[in-house]
């Protein structure tokens, strides 16, 4: 019985999680995706079809970023950065 009512409770959250995300995608594929990627801007219809699943599955990450207002996707900063910046 506790089980159960463990499993419907996950369903439920990612239910509310997906329904969100499909809530948020809509708006985000016309408007906000242009603002995040400037890339994004000349983005056909088929391409915003295409990123509504990652919308989908990304839209708390996806709408700090457009609420910050970035234009562009975070720098990339790995280990090995400072090596490559020392060599001649």
């Amino acid at each position: 019985m506790m089980r159960e009512s463990i499993a419907a409770a996950l369903v439920w959250a990612l239910s509310l999680y997906g329904l969100s995300g499909l809530i948020f995608a809509l708006p985000f594929v016309v408007r906000g995706a242009g603002r995040v990627d400037p890339a994004a801007r000349s983005g056909t219809i088929g391409f915003r079809i295409l990123i509504i699943p990652g919308v989908i599955a990304l839209w708390p990450l996806l709408l700090s970023r457009w609420m910050r207002g970035r234009s562009a996707p975070p720098s990339q900063r790995t280990a090995h950065q400072p090596a490559t910046k020392s060599r001649p």
